[in-house]
């Protein structure tokens, strides 16, 4: 009866264009209102030059708004079409109608309806589709907490309260631990804060014990004020979160208990804070990483690269089948990509493809850098140190975001291994993904639970 009355009244003016909002009331009793959001044109698919899946970017860009137009009415239950795919439709209308508002009064909060599937064509893929959204939404509201309520024992708290429900095994570890790991580097970034770091370690046992696990390491620094050389105040408000790359892992993790995907995981998160306190690290200071190689820290900015470093060679104990490493590290990708995409850096052929297909099917786009010996030579061809945080090449930003991922590599054990910088998507300005409000953003997430659901479907 909806579709019949919807059919004649749009019969008056010409149809919705793609992202085209229409709002129709009292058409049927059962629904006081109807959103029409306009698809664009048909037969939409992948797109290589795009690298996007875009039938399914418009069915999530439909949805949200179509959503959101609905939640400003303060409709509590909304139902969704699956418009094709009911998973991107789930994406689109969960991502779109959620928004930060935990320090806001109760009576002031905007209210988030219940998405539920109008038509049942597909349960399986709407169900799959609510998951990667709460994951990605779990991410934003991580990322988003202020800096004072988000310290590395609260993040440790709010992983233990998030995680071990859904199965998966959190194992918190101190300063006295990372001491004994001989973690100098990852201590160095934490000695300027009174904030004790932590080293969360997350165990997820999907497939049989015997199965080497894919470890997953998520960069968290909690807040990012650079240290003694300071960040710029327009730079530091964003710093909150400088913590994007533990934030997804975890959110990740809860995904891939919840999807029941059949792998293992270890995730390694270093969480600390990097402050200019009286005991911090300074520009020159040489500090010896777990597997013993010297570093010289040319600026305590880079404090990321640092914790990441011990976080990789420590991540050999598990003998896993590939690492995953995520972080925002540098702001060359905000230059070099805008928010249109992570970076990606690999060795391995096989993980790229994975990565770049889970990327056109979530519309969550990653994009190659080079991993070449030009930059290993930059970082590591020194006479006094081994390895230097920036290394030669020009003025001190130049190409940093490649300098980084090839001072990574250099603690990297033998195997597969796959970078993400994540900078330039750690924050969204609500307009150039219209389904996320403005805000911390949470990518890249989804892109992160597809590709790990892409390696067990291929294994299979």
């Amino acid at each position: 009866m909806v579709c019949n009355r919807l059919t004649d009244l749009l019969k008056y003016s010409p149809p919705p264009r793609q992202g085209e909002l229409r709002l129709f009331y009292n058409i049927d009793p059962e629904f006081n209102m109807v959103a029409v959001v306009g698809l664009g044109r048909a037969c939409q698919g992948y797109d290589v030059f795009e690298q996007m899946d875009e039938g399914k970017e418009s069915i999530r860009l439909a949805s949200a708004l179509g959503s959101r137009a609905l939640q400003k009415m303060r409709m509590q239950r909304v139902y969704v079409e699956s418009f094709g795919h009911a998973e991107s439709a789930a994406e689109g209308c969960a991502l779109g109608v959620w928004l930060y508002q935990e320090k806001k009064a109760k009576k002031h909060q905007i209210y988030i309806p219940t998405i539920e599937l109008y038509d049942d064509c597909d349960w399986t893929g709407w169900q799959i589709g609510l998951q990667k959204a709460a994951a990605q939404n779990l991410a934003r509201q991580l990322m988003d907490c202020p800096a004072n309520m988000m310290t590395p024992t609260t993040f440790a708290q709010n992983a233990v309260e998030v995680l071990c429900k859904s199965g998966i095994n959190v194992e918190v570890k101190v300063r006295g631990w990372a001491e004994t790991q001989k973690m100098n580097a990852f201590l160095a970034a934490a000695q300027g804060s009174c904030e004790p770091p932590i080293f969360l370690e997350l165990s997820y046992y999907g497939a049989c014990k015997d199965e080497r696990p894919v470890v997953l390491i998520g960069k968290g620094i909690t807040y990012n004020s650079g240290g003694i050389c300071l960040k710029e105040p327009n730079k530091q408000r964003y710093m909150r979160g400088d913590m994007a790359g533990a934030a997804c892992v975890v959110a990740a993790c809860r995904a891939i208990a919840g999807l029941q995907l059949p792998i293992n995981i270890r995730a390694l998160i270093p969480l600390c804070e990097n402050m200019p306190g009286c005991a911090a690290m300074r520009p020159g200071d040489i500090v010896k990483a777990m597997n013993g190689k010297s570093i010289k820290i040319e600026s305590t900015e880079a404090a990321g690269r640092l914790c990441l470093a011990d976080a990789l060679v420590y991540a050999q104990n598990f003998w896993p089948r590939f690492i995953v490493d995520i972080g925002t590290m540098t702001n060359d990708m905000k230059h070099a990509l805008g928010a249109s995409a992570c970076g990606v850096w690999s060795n391995s052929e096989a993980l790229w493809e994975y990565m770049l297909a889970a990327s056109m099917h979530t519309g969550d786009r990653v994009w190659r850098f080079p991993l070449w010996d030009h930059f290993t030579k930059l970082i590591a061809d020194h006479d006094a140190v081994d390895t230097k945080t920036f290394g030669r090449g020009g003025k001190p930003r130049c190409g940093e975001n490649n300098k980084v991922a090839a001072f990574l590599n250099e603690f990297v054990p033998c195997g597969d291994w796959l970078h993400i910088d994540s900078y330039g998507v750690m924050f969204s300005n609500g307009e150039d993904y219209s389904y996320l409000r403005r805000g911390m953003s949470g990518r890249p997430t989804r892109t992160l639970v597809e590709f790990l659901s892409q390696l067990v479907c291929h294994r299979e």
